[in-house]
């Protein structure tokens, strides 16, 4: 015979405390209620909603649990609360007999779900605290993974990284005990990154120093602190270093440099110095003209000049300063190129002895050294021709005692250049009746003599030479494919010497 289900309670009178009781109960989400109307079923499946429930939510996570299950949880609260309300209204409890202390009971009961909702709250919070705080050691490898990389440009991509963290802790979260560590941690960002700086790397501390000066754009200015001017001063400290050794290795870069810092920072300290450096390593050049390697001294001038010029200045008093300086550069070079072509001619550089000697004749005007560089120019024009003529520097001595006549064999007119004791030039006109003599049959000796014709009238000039040994150069001053010729004349006293000029070509 099957076993007969227990019997069910006798209905009772309607009582509304008791039903009151029932429902208050059943919201405390453990099926009290209908463990009071004896509904062992009811009271588990509440149980096991509430099971449920905790076993999602907990351990807390920031994220919170899920609405739609809190949503649906709190329907099936609402529906144990009435559904137990209906149940209660007619059906006597089990215990407290008084219903008046269930009811006392139920609303007791009500602080274990708002008690566990406040324990949750704070377990959440706290669970985001750590979140956070887990975003912030993040924040903190990635600077040293920055400061670990072998330049600022390859730590940079952590770099930004690290500071998008600490901007979003304090914007999103300001209240977060990880925010409230971020101005500290800021501290250390900044040191990391112009580490360069501190290591007196001047030009390497330029591209992070100037990255710190970006960030108030992402950071709150009060989270910063002085935080958002700390790199002005050494920026411009490392500007000025970095430009003034650039300045004396003779390096490119400086003006820009040095333009930065008198426009970013004109009232630092650091751009009150950029004119005197300037000017002292023009003075500095200046006086290299007339030491040991004056032509690299005059390229250096006139690449001070060049650059100096670049220099970008708004400051009308820096900008004419810098003028000034930039014009005594060219001066400099201007006048040392006499001092470069003296050097060069020494060397045994004639062609380019001969483009300095012109060159500082045509700058120089007004110059007393402007007739000695003539004839230095000439000497080295007749030493690229006649080697040995250049074994001298000439002076500017000028005539002697010993008669010679130049006349010209040539069709050309011709140029005639002799140094020795003495240096000059002359011109000549052309022998209408001459032609150029072939290289070839001259130096087979199978070509008649030079001025040998005593039926040509050929153009001709007197000069007064003193005793030594002369060298001639002649060119013609259209001889393309004309090469000069040339005589070495050793002059003694008492006689009376002829030179004849006269161009030769290849050929027969």
């Amino acid at each position: 015979m099957p076993t007969a289900p227990p019997p069910t309670p006798p209905s009772a009178p309607a009582d509304p405390w008791r039903a009151f009781a029932v429902a208050f109960l059943n919201l405390s989400g453990l099926g009290l209620g209908y463990a009071l109307v004896r509904r062992w079923g009811l009271m588990i499946a509440c149980l096991a909603a509430t099971a449920i429930l905790l076993f999602v939510a907990l351990p807390a996570d920031p994220n919170g649990v899920p609405g739609a299950l809190v949503a649906l949880y709190l329907i099936l609260l609402l529906a144990a609360a009435a559904h137990g309300a209906l149940l209660g209204l007619r059906t006597r409890l089990a215990w407290p007999p008084n219903p008046l202390v269930a009811a006392g009971l139920g609303i007791v009961l009500l602080a274990v779900p708002a008690g566990g909702v406040v324990l949750y709250d704070d377990a959440r919070d706290e669970a985001t605290e750590q979140m956070l705080l887990d975003r912030l050691d993040q924040a903190n490898e990635l600077v040293s993974l920055g400061g670990a990389r072998s330049s600022f440009e390859v730590g940079r991509p952590e770099y930004s990284r690290a500071l998008t963290i600490y901007h979003g802790l304090t914007e999103h979260h300001p209240a977060s005990r990880a925010a409230a560590r971020v101005p500290v941690l800021l501290k250390s960002y900044y040191n990391t990154v112009a580490a360069p700086y501190a290591e007196q790397d001047y030009c390497g501390a330029v591209p992070p120093l100037k990255y710190l000066r970006t960030v108030p754009r992402t950071m709150d200015k009060k989270t910063l602190g002085s935080l958002s001017t700390w790199p002005d001063d050494r920026l411009a400290t490392s500007l000025y270093e970095c430009a003034t050794a650039a300045l004396s290795s003779n390096s490119a870069n400086w003006p820009a440099q040095f333009g930065e810092l008198v426009s970013t920072f004109p009232d630092s300290e650091q751009a009150k110095k950029v004119e005197p450096a300037i000017a002292a390593e023009v003075g500095k050049a200046v006086k290299a003209v007339s030491g040991k390697d004056p032509c690299e001294a005059v390229q250096r001038l006139d690449s001070l000049s060049t650059q100096i010029r670049g220099v970008s200045a708004t400051q009308a008093e820096l900008s004419d300063a810098l003028d000034r300086n930039a014009d005594r550069a060219d001066r400099g070079a201007a006048s040392g190129t006499y001092n470069c072509g003296v050097d060069q001619y020494r060397d045994g550089s004639f062609s380019e002895a001969i483009t300095s000697m012109n060159k500082f004749i045509e700058d120089n005007p007004g110059s007393a050294n402007r007739a000695r560089a003539r004839k230095i120019a000439i000497a080295a024009e007749v030493a690229e021709t006649v080697p040995a003529a250049g074994k001298r520097l000439p002076t500017t001595r000028s005539g002697g005692s010993i008669t010679v006549t130049v006349k010209n064999d040539s069709p050309d007119d011709i140029t005639v250049m002799y140094t020795g004791p003495v240096t000059g030039s002359f011109s000549l006109k052309a022998c209408g009746s001459c032609s150029t003599y072939s290289s070839l049959l001259t130096s087979l000796g199978s070509a008649s003599e030079p001025c040998s014709d005593s039926g040509k009238n050929y153009p001709q000039k007197t000069i007064r030479l003193p005793a030594g040994t002369t060298y001639f150069v002649h060119k013609s001053k259209t001889g393309l494919g004309k090469s000069p010729a040339s005589d070495t004349a050793k002059l003694t006293p008492g006689y009376i010497y002829t030179e004849c000029a006269y161009t030769t070509s290849l050929g027969y």
